[in-house]
């Protein structure tokens, strides 16, 4: 799967007139005729076009401009460096139109114009760790961008363009639960940076999981051509709807091969709404329990015709899952009427749910069916995250720790055993990368002396040691490894 951000035309009817039927013994002698073949006789017979679409929905289809710039005190320019700047115009030595002792990083991608006042739906990986945007309009208009909300989870995020004044079209929003594979879809965005471009094609296949690029997979296909740039960019149908925003791509060279992947437009909805309610982040609704893809041998020992729905693993006390009397054991079939047929889905159905309210789950329990209400809310902090980032010399050197709770646990999508110390991160090429330490393991002693809270790990961290013996528990299982000073 290639994240980067870079994530058939239409024939004209054919009438056929048949004749009256032929004798049997005619039948028999007789071979099929072709049908008849006629020139265009009007010009409207070779006209079709999605242009019409496109005009109403390319306006709405933004160029996203994003860069992260660390200021750095300049030194004194050498002599050399001051030649180089006034004659030929290099800062630096001809590294960059920063400034001298600037560093900067930059992406290109797409966004769609989702509300008048300047909302712009993108890609999160458009837009991670930068701290400055523009945005380009399809008139070529250019305006400076503030970041509303990042949702790392589903690879989205929204910003919105500084007093944007008048002229901005925002794109509706479509039925995504409406689409059908084999119903035609265009998408627009910015491939390559080479400026707006329309690729056509149909929706190759629905609900596609195990494509790797967020939490919540769950995606639309098409072989509309997408490619580098078109991260962000719009799916949209033929009433110039948006029906997902373009993420992903299948490739081995960095180019289309047909196999691209959207968000649904449920989802980026769900962002949307949130972004406009005014909340930096995406809350979800909890359900605390554990699920399991059903295989062909548990479906057949439950008596299915098929592998389906999600197996409730285990439950966490006092959760929504308990209370509302799930069971370890039970196979949910349907969220809401919709069904769901891996854990996936599920995840998928069950966030789109909100924070508020009911949802209803089909479940089979044994040979009976029945419905079980679960109530919906975020999941609790129960206790400060008191987040730690580990800075002296020791295993968990470039690793950030934070004290358990369901949040935590719901947030990292990771099934923690009980309160602790998780690790939420771990920065590649760190110390700790390199003792094996992984997002989710739950720090259960240190050289024997048991950890419950980040400010435990601190207290036991903070001198230098010869030796190390760590205790963590990673998916239920305790491993100690012994690490030198």
């Amino acid at each position: 799967m290639n994240r980067s951000p870079v994530p058939l035309a239409l024939a004209g009817a054919v009438a056929l007139v048949l004749s009256a039927a032929p004798a049997p013994a005619q039948m028999m002698k007789t071979p099929d005729a072709a049908p008849s073949k006629a020139a265009p006789q009007a010009r409207g017979d070779v006209q079709l076009s999605f242009a019409p679409v496109v005009k109403r929905a390319a306006p709405s289809v933004v160029n996203v401009y994003a860069s992260h710039v660390d200021k750095r005190p300049q030194a004194r320019a050498s002599a050399m460096d001051e030649f180089m700047r006034r004659f030929f115009g290099e800062p630096g030595r001809g590294r960059g139109p920063s400034m001298p002792g600037d560093r900067a990083q930059r992406s290109l991608g797409s966004g769609v114009i989702v509300d008048d006042s300047g909302l712009v739906i993108t890609n999160n990986h458009v837009i991670d760790n930068m701290n400055e945007v523009r945005i380009a309009l399809a008139d070529r208009r250019e305006f400076e961008a503030t970041i509303v909300l990042r949702d790392p989870r589903t690879d989205l995020a929204v910003v919105r363009i500084k007093n944007p004044g008048s002229g901005l079209v925002p794109m509706p929003f479509g039925d995504s639960e409406t689409l059908e594979v084999g119903d035609f879809v265009m998408a627009i965005g910015n491939p390559f940076g080479v400026g707006q471009t329309v690729t056509q094609g149909i929706v190759s296949a629905l609900a596609r999981t195990q494509v790797g690029s967020s939490d919540y997979q769950f995606f639309i296909q098409t072989d509309a051509a997408i490619n580098p740039g078109n991260s962000g960019g719009a799916l949209v149908d033929l009433q110039g709807r948006l029906v997902g925003i373009n993420t992903a791509i299948y490739s081995q060279s960095g180019g289309s091969h047909g196999i691209g992947f959207a968000i649904p437009a449920g989802m980026v909805k769900a962002v949307v709404e949130t972004a406009k309610g005014g909340a930096s982040t995406v809350r979800r609704p909890w359900l605390g329990a554990r699920v399991q893809s059903v295989t062909p041998d548990i479906a057949e020992s439950m008596g299915l015709d098929r592998p389906t729905g999600v197996l409730v693993a285990s439950l966490q006390a006092k959760s929504p899952a308990e209370e509302a009397g799930l069971k370890r054991g039970d196979l949910i079939l349907s969220v809401d009427g919709q069904n769901v047929d891996d854990p996936e889905a599920f995840g998928y159905r069950f966030a789109l749910k909100g924070i508020s309210g009911e949802t209803k789950f089909g479940v089979l329990r044994g040979t009976g069916r029945t419905a079980v209400t679960v109530k919906l809310g975020p999941a609790p902090e129960t206790r400060p995250r008191d987040a730690l980032k580990v800075r002296t010399r020791s295993p968990f050197l470039g690793a950030t720790l934070v004290n358990t709770s369901p949040a935590v646990a719901e947030e990292m999508q990771v099934d923690l055993p009980g309160e602790g110390v998780a690790v939420q991160t771990v920065e590649d090429g760190s110390v700790a990368s390199r003792a094996g330490l992984q997002k989710g393991d739950l720090i259960v002693a240190i050289n024997g002396v048991a950890i419950a809270s980040t400010k435990d790990l601190e207290r036991v961290t903070r001198n230098t040691l010869n030796m190390w013996e760590v205790s963590i528990n990673r998916g239920g299982e305790v491993l100690t490894s012994v690490f030198g000073g």
